[in-house]
């Protein structure tokens, strides 16, 4: 480790060693063939922007001898643009399309260590993890959807004219104007079904809740963050369209239940934040037609589209929340979402969700994993070596 070594850069270096990075290792390993690159590409948001970026870094990137790559929201390469000498010499190192670049795989590295920290970040020479990628700089930074997901990062990397701060403005220049034209042909998912009676006929609201301490309601522009309680309210009337009686909603709400004056003032509370037009009673239900993070990801495992509905899930349904309503729809999901992945044969998509907080530790998709993947592949040394890890700490 050099002596001198920025904060973020030697947070890095130790989430790369506790995750069992080979800081010798010559190439991170494919997470995606030829075959799932495409799909990866065809399905992906990203495809409509990469002509923009392309056209707006592709050449400066070409004249310098860099090169430009665009990610997912896994650190896989699903696009990769420079000359064929800087191609070629990018090979030595693994950074061709289909490699997976995220921390626990490559390493200190801009579009991995971008990827964690969700902000734009440049990393020189030797403060990569890697040995083989020292002699490289690169500048990365994340593009998001308009509801605030990553969707990928767009990076830079090239020799010494790279390592410049006017290398990462760009790249943060480019990553937003990518967020922009996104925005602009952004439409919200509208909910399924017929509006029950007494709904008003509008744009349907947003509820975000996947992964989040506490959810956020957006409509039309505005977005709005929830108080924790009231998150478990409006998620679970999102959940219930035809609405619940106060009975229902305290038992979902409180373990062993609430009195009722306890959830009145909680939802006259939420009525006052939200207003009369949007919060009915008797039952309690949303007079507005609410799509939800989770309905998105349920449709998309009903529909076989396993691709969207694991890109889209973003962590479990407001996973600190103990309200007993909320571990149910939690739980249920989360299984869904984690069967249908075993039940897919996809390696790639079994990468993704080990890469993940909720599922770092899941043993039976590394165990699948381990089945799928070429034995004597980098890929299969990395899995080996977690599941050492968790046979150890498992016991």
């Amino acid at each position: 480790m050099p002596r001198a070594m920025r904060p973020e850069v030697a947070d890095s270096w130790q989430r790369s060693a506790a995750a069992g990075v080979d800081a010798g290792a010559d190439e991170p390993p494919i997470t995606l063939d030829e075959e799932a690159l495409a799909a990866s590409r065809a399905d992906h948001p990203l495809a409509a922007v990469y002509p923009l970026l392309d056209e707006v870094l592709g050449e400066p990137a070409r004249r310098s001898d860099a090169l430009l790559a665009l990610t997912d929201d896994q650190g896989q390469i699903l696009w990769l643009s420079g000359t064929t000498a800087t191609r070629r010499r990018a090979e030595r190192i693994g950074f061709v399309e289909g490699s997976n670049w995220d921390e626990q795989y490559a390493g200190t590295n801009a579009p991995g260590t971008s990827l964690t920290l969700d902000r734009p970040t440049m990393i020189l020479g030797a403060e990569h993890y890697r040995e083989s990628v020292k002699p490289w700089n690169c500048a990365a930074a994340p593009i998001h959807d308009p509801t605030g997901r990553i969707l990928g990062v767009l990076d830079i990397t090239g020799g010494a004219d790279v390592a410049v701060p006017m290398t990462l403005a760009m790249v943060h220049t480019a990553a937003r104007l990518a967020e922009a034209e996104l925005a602009s042909a952004y439409r919200p998912t509208p909910a399924h079904g017929p509006n029950a009676a007494g709904r008003l006929a509008t744009a349907p609201f947003t509820l975000e809740t996947l992964g989040r301490r506490e959810a956020t309601l957006a409509h039309r522009g505005r977005r709005q963050v929830l108080s924790r309680r009231h998150s478990e309210v409006v998620a679970l009337l999102a959940a219930h369209p035809e609405g619940l009686t106060g009975d229902e909603l305290g038992l979902m709400l409180y373990e062993g239940g609430s009195t009722v004056s306890t959830l009145r003032a909680e939802l006259n509370r939420l009525r006052g934040l939200l207003g009369e037009e949007i919060l009915g009673s008797r039952p309690y239900r949303l007079l507005v037609d609410v799509a939800a993070d989770w309905h998105l990801v349920a449709a998309s495992i009903a529909a076989d589209d396993l691709v969207t509905a694991v890109r889209r899930y973003a962590g479990p349904l407001l996973p600190w929340s103990d309200a007993p309503g909320i571990r149910d729809l939690r739980d249920e999901l989360h299984a869904d979402v984690r069967q249908a992945l075993l039940a897919s044969r996809r390696a790639d998509l079994m990468a993704g969700w080990t890469r993940t907080p909720w599922g770092s530790d899941d043993y039976a998709v590394w165990l699948a994993q381990e089945q799928l993947v070429p034995s004597g592949s980098a890929l299969h040394r990395v899995i080996r070596a977690h599941l050492a890890r968790l046979d150890a700490e498992l016991a």
